[in-house]
């Protein structure tokens, strides 16, 4: 009966980010749980599994790169496009949320011969994965880098590398049940300056034991699963940030949007939709209707 409760109370957890150190700060990492973030997106968007995985997948590798940010009102978009069925996937990130979008959200593929989803298939791995930084500044940090595999973690991997010259270990999971998301969890190490190369040797060795995440955290908590997993290398929490899946979406931000199309397409809208028009928000499905009277009102505003 103990067994039980503690198993219930286990998963129902709440998503968060713990940042944490290795070796007195030789290694800097994040180890996330974000089940319940992924299944508010699979429900909003109603995902197949193999989308599921791949977004939630993004969501992960984006609230990482977000919890990184320093500023308070800073963000950062990640678009992953791999030429696959899937099309384009799109992730926005601040320090404590997160959001996203895919094109075929209810894209349906074949398992691999071993029972597992075909993410790399699904995403393709033809394209690129471009990051933009806002830390509220006049010009945005962006930075390129073609896709390795399209299973999204080698791919947030090397991206590390390549733009930023900092090496990488990730680990992204999520374990999906028909339409019920069973648990979703990340792991990213990098090393500091200073890291002796055995240190990183340790870190390679049990990488393995970080490989399925997602299914590790049916059975323990991130927090029993750090100290397993890095057991002899002074595990250190500093701080935990709890994340979320939220929408920044409003009225008046698709207003701007719709006075920023300019005065022709403006107008042209105006004309084409003769009883007004309706916005959908890509992260949230919101839907905000917009009648002639308001459009035309818009119309004044928008420039040539």
């Amino acid at each position: 009966m103990m067994d039980i409760r503690k198993k219930e109370s286990h998963m129902e957890q709440k998503d968060q980010l713990l940042h944490i150190t290795l070796m007195d700060g030789m290694v800097r990492g994040l180890l996330l749980t974000a089940t319940r973030t992924v299944a508010e997106a699979a429900a909003i968007h109603l995902t197949s599994p193999v989308a599921t995985a791949a977004l939630g997948r993004t969501l992960m590798g984006a609230a990482m790169m977000g919890a990184m940010l320093k500023a308070d009102q800073a963000s950062v978009t990640v678009t992953i496009d791999g030429g696959g069925p899937l099309g384009r996937i799109v992730c926005v990130a601040d320090r404590d949320s997160v959001r996203g979008c895919v094109d075929v959200p209810k894209l349906e593929m074949p398992l691999k011969p071993n029972g597992k989803l075909d993410v790399g298939r699904a995403v393709g791995h033809e394209g690129r994965m471009s990051v933009v930084r806002d830390m509220g500044m006049k010009s945005p940090y962006v930075g390129q880098v073609p896709l390795v595999s399209g299973e999204i973690a080698e791919d947030f991997a090397n991206y590390y590398v390549v733009s930023e010259q900092t090496p990488t270990l990730q680990s992204l999971g999520v374990l999906v049940s028909g339409e019920v998301v069973l648990s979703a969890g990340g792991v990213l190490l990098q090393p500091m300056p200073g890291c002796t190369d055995e240190i990183i040797s340790q870190l390679e060795l049990r990488s393995p034991l970080m490989a399925d995440v997602s299914r590790e955290l049916c059975h323990e908590p991130m927090e029993a699963l750090m100290t397993k997993w890095f057991d002899g290398l002074r595990p250190a929490v500093l701080a935990r940030t709890p994340l979320c899946y939220r929408c920044n979406c409003s009225r008046s931000r698709m207003e701007k949007a719709l006075i920023a199309m300019g005065r022709e397409e403006l107008g042209r809208m105006i004309q084409d939709e003769q009883d007004g028009a309706e916005l959908t928000c890509h992260f949230c499905k919101k839907t905000e209707r917009f009648t002639q009277q308001d459009l035309l009102r818009l119309l004044n505003q928008a420039q040539a």
